[in-house]
């Protein structure tokens, strides 16, 4: 068999290795990692990163962080979330296993009202719930083990060499990044359930991102990144609307309306 036939035949079998979990929206997932350890190395992560970004002390802006972030983290079973506001020009926001959660100021000039803060806050709570941080770092271990397995199963001539670092491409572009994006899509749209159901407007979840290609300055071919286009989520935020709308007007009736102002 060739090299580039045995690479093929070792990365399938590796990842069709069955799954051991089902993601809350129905996909399999292969999860490796110890739950407990990688809260303990997000928690460490966290508690450092609050030593070296500036928290805001912006006293109003803080409480209406906190404000968006209660009613989705209400939504979800486990962990007691605790929230920072960082003073950080950088778009961005995250959540990370063992319930912390990150804003940087940056972002609430794309997420300027209560609910497009929502969308991005129940994006990044999502990928905590998917358990996608243990995913990532499980497909990472079997590509390592299907990189290794053929480096030793074959001469170390210059051929081989090639053909294990082109292998290694092919493992990031073909396999980590297209696993990425699932992630991000499906962060997406658990998100928005999950924004829907505290009783945020769904609606404002395209029309964020709408924001946030408009604030672009470059982009590049989706193929090449680790996040779906900017299209390909609005029209996959948009296809799932009428059904989130359905879990708001649930939790408009539960008297679930949440009312936060951001600060001027």
């Amino acid at each position: 068999m060739s090299l580039h036939k045995t690479a093929i035949a070792l990365l399938g079998i590796t990842f069709l290795l069955p799954g051991c979990a089902t993601s809350p929206l129905g996909r399999t997932q292969l999860l490796m990692q110890n739950e407990a350890s990688l809260a303990s190395s997000a928690a460490q992560s966290y508690q450092q990163m609050k030593k070296d970004v500036p928290i805001s002390k912006n006293k109003a802006l803080t409480a209406y962080v906190n404000c968006v972030v209660t009613p989705l983290t209400q939504e979800v079973v486990g962990d007691n979330w605790e929230v920072t506001l960082f003073e950080s020009d950088e778009v961005n926001a995250f959540a990370l296993p063992g319930g912390k959660i990150g804003v940087y100021t940056g972002i609430l000039k794309v997420a300027n009202n209560q609910d497009r803060l929502a969308a991005v806050i129940g994006h990044e709570i999502a990928h905590v719930l998917a358990h996608h941080a243990n995913e990532r770092a499980s497909a990472a271990t079997l590509a390592n083990i299907g990189v290794v397995a053929i480096g030793l199963a074959t001469n170390r001539n210059q051929n081989s060499q090639l053909a294990i670092a082109a292998l290694g491409l092919g493992v990031q572009y073909g396999i980590i990044m297209p696993y990425s994006r699932t992630h991000e899509t499906e962060a997406d749209l658990l998100g928005l359930d999950i924004m829907a159901k505290a009783g945020y407007d769904p609606r404002e979840a395209p029309k964020l991102w709408q924001a946030m290609k408009a604030d672009k300055k470059e982009s590049i071919p989706e193929w090449l990144s680790t996040h779906p286009s900017d299209d390909s989520r609005i029209a996959a935020l948009q296809d799932r609307e009428s059904e989130a709308l359905s879990y708001m007007e649930a939790a408009h009736a539960a008297g679930k309306k949440p009312h936060c102002v951001m600060p001027k």
